[in-house]
């Protein structure tokens, strides 16, 4: 199996400017190569221009400037450009199906934070001081940089990246041949229901707490932003306290991912732990926090009816606080290399239909934590119903595949 393994970098403060410049570097690439497919489109000859075109004027740019683009790994720079040919493949593939996207932007420094070594030994070396009792990574350009190697790494290293989050520096290995670390079978099966009031909640009546970490820093993160907001928003060059401003608000914003993720780690560690089969709800996360479409008032026109969008905007802020899609992504990462099975089910109506008599009504859900069947008068938690819907639905769909 596939596995990514990320570890912090502590460079010296001369391997941190450089690195900085290989970013900015491998920014400006992405920028020209994407100006030249604009020049070229919108030339009359509707000319087009594709990876392996820029691919090929790679080594002429290397030579022509040699105390930029020279000092970088060749491989990087095609890794670079292979990024911006499936931007624009994603964009044209969006187009034919009658979708709308994004034309492929220009890159702002500051916004142009990862550099790819497609192969481990090219440009780049992992675990490049065996010996020493530290572990070190050499990237071309830049040399060994020490690396707080907290887990061991696991099958064959195949990509190195550099990625760049705050003021921190961060070293992403892609390994194949990952060896699973099958647990031993629990013989339990459970069902969870994703909520805002908690959590999760599972079929066996153990709810979850809800973290809320976004919810916990908002006035401190508030506050920078305010602080933020009266520097101009577009300059050609930031002060200093417009610098520290910046870094004060995407430092909170790490924190709070960082939070998040090490929340979601350990939860589904302990659900994949103790389960053998976890049935959740296919959830459309994107769909669900998207905003209310305004409604035109048909009596005076140019003005719009009353839509719920404040009611709705606080209940999106807490369904992306949750993180629910990248909790299930985790969950189903942890699930294949511990031998557990993750049964996604459909989540229509597990909410509000009656695990005893199997009545389907809107009526049933009373409140937002009270269920109450309208026909045998069933009552209970309606997180922990929404659980046992889950797993019930489950073990149909898991009996039908067999």
């Amino acid at each position: 199996m596939i596995r990514a393994y990320k570890f912090l970098l502590r460079p010296t403060a001369r391997q941190t400017a450089a690195l900085g410049e290989m970013l900015r570097d491998h920014c400006s690439l992405y920028n020209g190569a994407l100006q030249e497919r604009r020049d070229a489109y919108r030339h009359t000859s509707k000319t087009g221009v594709r990876y392996g075109d820029q691919s090929a004027q790679l080594k002429e740019i290397r030579a022509f400037d040699r105390e930029r683009q020279g000092r970088w790994s060749f491989s990087s720079q095609q890794a670079t450009l292979r990024r911006l040919d499936k931007a624009f493949q994603a964009f044209f593939r969006r187009v034919k199906a009658g979708q709308t996207p994004g034309y492929p932007r220009f890159k702002g420094v500051g916004h142009f934070d990862t550099v790819t070594f497609p192969k481990d030994g090219d440009g780049c070396r992992w675990d490049s001081t065996p010996h020493a009792p530290v572990t070190r990574v050499r990237l071309q350009g830049i040399g060994h940089v020490r690396v707080h190697q907290h887990r061991p790494v696991q099958g064959r290293v195949k990509t190195i990246s550099v990625k760049r989050e705050g003021n921190r520096w961060y070293v992403v290995l892609s390994c194949d041949n990952v060896p699973a670390e099958e647990l031993a079978p629990t013989g339990a099966i459970v069902g969870i229901d994703m909520g805002v009031a908690h959590f999760l909640t599972t079929s066996d009546g153990e709810h979850v707490a809800n973290p809320r970490f976004l919810q916990a820093m908002a006035d401190e993160l508030a506050e920078a932003q305010r602080h933020l907001a009266t520097f101009p928003k577009r300059t050609r060059r930031r002060t200093k306290a417009h610098r520290a401003a910046a870094r004060k608000v995407a430092k909170l914003h790490g924190k709070i991912r960082r939070q998040r993720a090490d929340f979601h780690h350990k939860t589904a560690r302990a659900l994949v732990a103790d389960h053998d089969v976890i049935a959740h709800e296919r959830l459309n996360t994107a769909g669900m926090a998207k905003s209310p479409a305004p409604k035109a008032d048909p009596e005076q026109p140019g003005s719009f009816l009353p839509n719920g969008a404040a009611a709705k905007a606080g209940l999106n802020r807490s369904i992306l606080d949750a993180g629910w899609a990248q909790f299930l992504g985790i969950l189903a990462n942890k699930a294949e290399s511990a031998g557990r099975l993750v049964v996604p089910v459909d989540a229509r109506n597990t909410s509000r239909t009656c695990p005893d008599c199997g009545h389907v009504a809107k009526e049933n859900r009373a409140t937002q934590a009270k269920f109450a069947c309208t026909a045998c008068g069933f009552a209970a938690n309606a997180d922990h119903v929404g659980a046992t819907n889950v797993l019930n639905r489950a073990g149909l769909a898991l009996c039908t595949a067999a």
